[in-house]
């Protein structure tokens, strides 16, 4: 049974058909990339996954669980996270209270608790702050907890919102391009980070991304989207020499490296 399977999604606006009968299982503890050009669907297919919005047919499951008709929070809750292409941060909040506040939809107290200030909601600030810093530290953001997450430089507000995702505790983490606007040094630095979290949090990936050498380096297995449908699955190196997807992804006579 695959950790995450797809069947037949589509999904329609209007008279444009942006996503045709795509269908993908991904097995648990894989790192899997999502590819293809702009406007191909593939920031779409996530926000299916996710419940942001509905498909016009096919089924999403969740460790045999349909996640259809459910709303992101509980689709998050079962163990589905993910980032977004566009960062989205509350930009006045300090970094560790960024990372605080995914936590607060689980804490161990009630409201009269947090009025009060009782030995129970004490003792469960303190756990979720040292949660918090843990996973920045993480992230090598530990020295930027008072910080307001809006100051932080491009790169690390990518990095605070992959922290955010972790918070959650999920089976299934969902990156949408990770790597946007990210220096080689930095890129080199994810690719690393990413491994090390799949491994440190028991993880299964699914990642967007247009950095030929991260999803080259870092992907098990890849799957090439082009007008809403898949064109092309399987190992990097199979992908690499597929004349289909050159053409489709970096044009006629493009080669990677």
């Amino acid at each position: 049974m695959p950790l995450l399977e797809v069947r037949e999604l589509t999904k329609d606006f209007g008279g444009l058909r942006a996503v045709n009968n795509f269908n993908m299982a991904i097995e648990e503890g894989e790192i899997v990339g999502l590819i293809g050009p702009n406007g191909a669907g593939k920031t779409t297919v996530f926000n299916l996954i996710t419940g942001m919005i509905p498909p016009s047919t096919g089924i999403v499951k969740f460790r045999d669980q349909s996640l259809l008709g459910l709303y992101p929070y509980k689709i998050a809750a079962r163990g589905v996270a993910r980032t977004f292409q566009n960062i989205r941060l509350f930009k006045e909040m300090t970094v560790l209270d960024s990372v605080k506040a995914v936590f607060h939809n689980r804490v161990n107290y009630n409201l009269m608790d947090s009025f009060l200030h009782t030995p129970r909601y004490r003792a469960e600030e303190k756990r979720i702050t040292e949660k918090s810093i843990d996973l920045l530290k993480t992230l090598n953001l530990g020295r930027r907890v008072d910080d307001q997450a809006g100051s932080l430089p491009y790169g690390e507000q990518r990095r605070l919102e992959i922290a955010r995702a972790l918070a959650l505790e999920p089976s299934l983490l969902l990156l949408d391009e990770p790597a946007a606007g990210m220096n080689p040094r930095e890129v080199a630095w994810l690719v690393e980070l990413i491994r090390f979290v799949k491994e440190q949090f028991d993880l299964t990936v699914l990642l967007i991304e247009h950095q030929m050498g991260l999803v080259m380096n870092l992907c098990e297995r890849l799957v090439v989207m082009d007008f809403g449908q898949i064109i092309a699955e399987g190992l990097p190196e199979e992908i690499r020499e597929n004349p289909q997807v050159l053409e489709a992804y970096l044009g006629k006579g493009v080669t990677v490296a």
